[in-house]
């Protein structure tokens, strides 16, 4: 497979967020703005690439009984480096994100590229497909919250781009805002999946 196969593989046929639905908690959770988007966006796809790239170099020495528990230790490793250098050095996102980074230890998109591509396939295409699902998720999740925060905050970026008397629409920087652009969102993305056949 060619690496912009990889790339094509993570932004559409397989993007994590809208075509396999995974990793919906922090999608839901921290796209109230196009930041907190861009953040967890970010350490996530540190976290696949590197988890992906250690799996793929270990797998023929992680016994099957306890090949999960393996996996999540290698997560864990990574999620912990990305926990203490956000916190080092972006504390606001890291503050904002809270609970959501220690979380990426149980994301099921990092769980599953494990199980379903690293453990059987060689280092380079193991980084490739982690950077391609990694990239894919977080354009997903920037775009929610950069229209969640366009919608609901009149601002993106927290840069104000509407008239200051224009009228927002509190709801979707509230969970239930979430639900409904992810719900739009996915609804979209299959038209155009199925127009293209992409």
């Amino acid at each position: 497979m060619s690496s912009l196969k990889f790339f094509t593989n993570g932004l559409l046929k397989e993007n994590p967020t809208f075509v396999l639905v995974l990793g919906t908690c922090p999608t839901l959770a921290v796209t109230t703005a196009a930041f907190n988007g861009i953040g967890m966006g970010l350490a996530t796809t540190f976290v696949l690439v590197f988890s992906n790239m250690f799996i793929a170099l270990l797998k023929n020495y992680i016994p099957d009984k306890v090949r999960i528990a393996a996996f999540i230790v290698i997560i864990a490793t990574f999620v912990t480096i990305v926990d203490l250098l956000m916190k080092a050095f972006v504390p606001d996102i890291y503050k904002t994100l809270g609970i959501f980074i220690p979380l990426i230890v149980v994301n099921c998109i990092i769980l599953g590229r494990a199980e379903a591509f690293a453990q059987k396939n060689e280092v380079k295409s193991s980084i490739l497909d982690g950077l391609g699902m990694g990239i894919g998720f977080t354009l997903a999740i920037t775009l929610m919250g950069s229209i969640r925060e366009i919608l609901g905050s009149g601002s993106i970026f927290n840069i104000p781009i509407l008239a200051e008397n224009t009228k927002t629409i509190l709801l979707f920087i509230l969970p239930p805002g979430a639900f409904f652009t992810f719900g739009y969102m996915i609804a979209i993305f299959n038209r155009f999946k199925a127009k293209y056949k992409f």
